[in-house]
């Protein structure tokens, strides 16, 4: 299973996705440790057993144990925190945002690689789980790490090619046509 097999098995009609799924991962600047970092949370991220099946083995070859563990880490994190940080800012009762969160996220402190690595980790969750939160306060941690700004776009290129993908395959995995 690889990045290859999973291009392969995207339908003609989403060419566009096969070519961005290559061209994302194959011609990142990013160095491998935050661009699979990236691939394997957003793989995670994107729920599609066919797309994390695909690209967490290639992802596990190209990191250290302890940023395959990290990757994970932001993936489940950036799950809980996108759903309470969203939905507190949402809510029009401004009260909620004074309420203490009470929500353990001490990976955050200590994830066991760069800061920077698991910042841009999870800022690519978030722009699969769509929280406005997360995403600036991610960003406003990336920015003043002196992380440029190609490389917080590259990350979202990142997630959103993935996210793409998992719900086309996902999609022909059912309509089978």
């Amino acid at each position: 299973m690889s990045l290859d097999s999973l291009k392969s098995s995207i339908p003609d009609y989403a060419k566009d996705l096969r070519l961005n799924l290559g061209s994302v991962i194959g011609n990142s600047e990013l160095p491998a440790q935050q661009l699979w970092g990236t691939v394997l949370a957003t793989a995670i991220a994107s729920r599609s057993p066919i797309v994390l099946r695909e690209l967490a083995p290639e992802a596990k070859a190209n990191l250290s144990p302890e940023a395959y563990t990290a990757a994970r880490s932001a993936a489940a994190v950036m799950a809980m925190n996108n759903v309470f940080y969203r939905t507190r800012h949402l809510l029009s009762d401004h009260e909620y945002g004074t309420l203490r969160a009470g929500l353990r996220m001490n990976v955050i402190g200590n994830p066991g690689v760069d800061k920077v690595d698991f910042e841009l980790w999870s800022f690519a969750v978030s722009a699969i789980n769509g929280c406005g939160l997360c995403l600036d306060s991610h960003e406003q941690v990336l920015r003043k790490a002196s992380v440029s700004r190609e490389t917080v776009q590259e990350a979202f290129k990142i997630a959103s090619v993935i996210q793409a993908v998992g719900v086309t395959l996902d999609a022909e995995a059912i309509l089978g046509d």
